[in-house]
């Protein structure tokens, strides 16, 4: 007979195999199994015998099952805390480490014992149109885990659905790993803010081989040990050729290559038609991009209105590809465009965020081929004011692809063979449509923030042959232009149709950052207004009187730093730097997940087709646009670490070599300086600025020597000559030649007085 248990499980009732035991009283290791996969709460040897009813003698016998269900691997854990060996727990946290075939997000458990073996693979079940596509590679989720009946596609044995995406780690552990001759090595740091080496011992190397980019963790073999690296991961080599973006893409988990599901979903999209178009094949659109553009998802028409009624007025068309007749909402291509959320654009590669079929192939505006678009017509008055606009779905077929400097060189007089037909027909009515526009802009007032971009060249080995500072030409300043008008034209007619849509904002500086600017403008004898009466052209007329000093360049970044972040929002707030009440990316679906969101709402407002914003989009606008200002900022970040590890690399055979800069950053622990030639950055500790007191006067961008009066100042011209480089981490670090200067820094002395003083002689950080 089968006798009752007397026991329960830790909470509740007793379920599946606890409710009944063996004839002598003790369960079997099948029963035992069973008990502590569905138990609630910790499960050990007391809770098993409570269960199970096992007391007296019997509980030797217990023992005895479970010693041997330990020795032969069926179990794992103390007597307090058993549990099937490989087995994860219901509910449990998962880091995302990659994606299979199909496109599906593959996770790992972060806590596991590494003496029961290889981690399992777990497969994340992420629902078509939800919060959850904002989870990518590198993020930590808690989920409640299923088991699958048998491994699938990358070898998954369980399947997750996510309960929530928890806080971000600051930094994957990612380094550089040096081999040994007498084995192991080491891991050189990727991260300049933690520059600190591992050892890494012959056992812990896995695959990895000298100069591989490595993802390792931190392991612990005993409570009280202390803790070392272990490669888990081998992720390329970043000294090959052109690959030294490898680190940046891995450092931030930007998904890099697509998956071969979404590449077999592109094979099967359908070429477009007339039907529901306007015909625009005969109109003379032009391409006019960079140089070195890899894709081209815009073209720009102007003519002069015909109509009396708008005598001297023009009509500009400003046509983008039409993304949203390929990809469809739901579909693979588009949950991977929105995991992407943008293309990132490095000096070495492209990471897209549409395949290349349709970036650079059924969406790239080729000259002569005709493509699918989708267009507006901007009516404007001889002042330059917009009268009104009409969106369409259009074919067209590009008149020319010209670079900036080509379209430019023709209306200067120099037109090249390709462009002289182009002059009367496309070229002058554009620059004609462009100067009217430029007045009403200039009367609105934008922050006129123009700045000197530096861009990278390389040579054919992918190293940096020159750093360049591209001349700012009216042409770039035409198609800037004319996009804007566009993605106002396209938030003005989704706001008028009432329909959702996602805005891109810009608020106006927080009060914090104001007081800072106007702390550091007052000492320039310069001001700028309160927060209440803040408006763009307030920091055109500190910019315009900024001229008149040595530093120009300085007041502008400065200035540039008290700006809030722009972002996505299906909630409008204006944009204060464009000084408009509303504004929308409509003008590169190509490479922003942004501009095809409005594509789709505008297609919906207008009844355009189909493929239009969905009921099931609605209601997640916002968390996609959470999303993709995040993912923004991530390629932001990821662009600019690999501008500085390629210009580190460029640097480090110059050590000892001397630079003109100026000082671009000032903190209570030293100086950042930035190279004149390069634009690279790099750190100054404090202790190389002489054996004195130094305060540090934030409202001044100072450092001041209490005892002598001398100091550092941002925007400083300065010589610094280079100490150190670490290409894998793009930092740089400068000794200070110039001496500290008796500038204006008595007030700024005599405001320290009473404040503690901190001799930094023997202090030195690394940054």
């Amino acid at each position: 007979m089968k006798q009752k248990l007397r026991g329960k499980t830790p909470r509740g009732k007793p379920q599946g195999a606890a409710r009944v035991a063996t004839d002598r009283g003790l369960p079997s290791k099948e029963q035992i199994l069973e008990f502590l996969n569905s138990a609630q709460g910790k499960a050990g040897k007391r809770e098993i015998a409570r269960a199970f009813g096992v007391s007296g003698g019997a509980r030797i016998a217990l023992k005895r099952i479970l010693a041997e269900m330990a020795a032969d691997g069926t179990l794992t854990g103390d007597k307090k805390h058993l549990k099937e060996k490989g087995k994860l727990p219901p509910v449990t946290t998962l880091e995302v480490t990659g994606r299979d075939a199909d496109g599906d997000l593959i996770a790992k458990p972060l806590q596991w014992d590494e003496d029961e073996g290889k981690r399992p693979t777990v497969r994340l079940s992420l629902s078509a149109r939800s919060a959850d596509n904002d989870i990518g590679i590198g993020d930590r989720v808690l989920a409640k885990l299923t088991r699958l009946p048998r491994a699938t596609g990358g070898g998954a044995i369980f399947e997750a659905t996510p309960i929530k995406k928890l806080p971000k780690e600051k930094r994957r552990l990612l380094g550089i790993f040096r081999a040994s001759k007498r084995g192991g090595g080491t891991i050189e740091p990727i991260d300049r803010k933690e520059l600190k080496s591992w050892p890494i011992l012959p056992d812990d190397m896995g695959e990895a081989s000298d100069g591989d980019l490595v993802r390792f963790e931190l392991v612990r073999r005993g409570r009280f040990a202390t803790p070392r690296a272990e490669i888990v991961e081998s992720l390329g080599n970043p000294d090959d050729q052109r690959q030294i973006s490898l680190i940046a893409i891995h450092a931030h988990g930007i998904p890099e290559d697509f998956p071969e599901s979404v590449l077999k979903e592109c094979e099967t999209l359908s070429a477009p038609t007339m039907d529901r178009r306007e015909d625009l094949r005969a109109v003379p659109l032009l391409t006019i991009d960079p140089v070195d553009a890899r894709d081209h998802d815009d073209a720009v028409h102007a003519e002069f209105d015909s109509d009396p009624k708008n005598e001297g007025g023009f009509i500009v068309t400003v046509a983008i590809a039409d993304v949203a007749h390929y990809i469809r909402p739901g579909s693979k291509i588009d949950r991977e465009a929105q995991l992407r959320g943008n293309s990132v654009y490095f000096p070495d590669r492209v990471v897209p965020m549409l395949p290349e079929k349709i970036s650079n192939d059924l969406c790239s505006l080729r000259e002569g081929e005709e493509r699918a678009c989708l267009a507006v017509h901007l009516v404007f008055d001889r002042h330059g004011e917009k009268r009104r606009h009409k969106f369409v779905r259009a074919m067209m077929r590009s008149a020319a692809k010209l670079s900036y400097q080509e379209a430019q060189a023709a209306i200067d007089g120099q037109p090249s063979e390709k462009c002289e037909p182009l002059m009367e027909r496309a070229l002058k009515p554009l620059w004609a449509a462009y100067r009217a526009v430029a007045i009403a802009r200039d009367k609105r007032g934008p922050l006129d923030l123009d700045l000197p971009e530096r861009r990278i060249v390389l040579d054919d080995k992918g190293r940096v042959a020159r750093v360049v500072t591209p001349e700012r030409l009216d042409a770039h300043r035409l198609i800037e232009e004319f996009m804007i008008q566009a993605n106002v034209a396209a938030a003005e007619t989704l706001e008028e149709k009432r329909l959702p849509l996602v805005y891109r904002v810009h608020d106006a500086p927080s009060a914090e950052k104001l007081k800072g600017l106007r702390d550091f403008l007052e000492t320039l004898d310069m001001k700028v207004p309160h927060a209440g009466a803040l408006r763009p052209e307030a920091f055109n007329k500190v910019l315009e009187q900024a001229k008149n000093l040595p530093v120009p360049d300085l007041i502008s970044e400065v200035i540039l730093r008290s700006q809030s972040q722009a972002e996505y929002t299906p909630k409008n707030i204006g944009h204060f730097g464009l000084n408009l009440v509303r504004y929308a990316h409509f003008t590169s679906p190509i490479r922003r997940y942004a501009d095809l969101i409005v594509h789709r709402a505008l297609i919906r407002a207008l009844d355009l087709g189909p493929d239009g914003l969905t009921d099931e989009e609605i209601p997640h606008l916002a968390s996609v646009a959470k999303a993709i200002s995040d993912t923004e900022r991530r390629a932001m970040s990821a662009e600019r670490e690999t501008t500085d590890r390629l210009i580190a690399a460029h640097l480090a055979d110059r050590i000892g070599a001397t630079f003109p800069a100026r000082i671009a950053g000032v903190t209570r622990s030293g100086l950042f300086v930035r190279l004149k030639d390069t634009g690279a950055d790099g750190y100054i500790p404090i202790s190389s600025l002489g054996d004195d007191y130094y305060h540090h006067i934030e409202a001044s961008h100072a450092l001041v020597g209490a005892r002598t009066g001398a100091g550092y100042r941002l925007g400083d011209t300065v010589e610094v000559r280079l100490l150190e480089a670490i290409p894998s981490a793009g930092a740089l670090r400068f000794e200070m030649l110039t001496p500290a200067s008796r500038g204006n820094f008595a007030a700024l002395k005599a405001g320290t007085r009473g404040a503690p003083r901190r001799r930094f002689g023997k202090f030195q950080r690394r940054r």
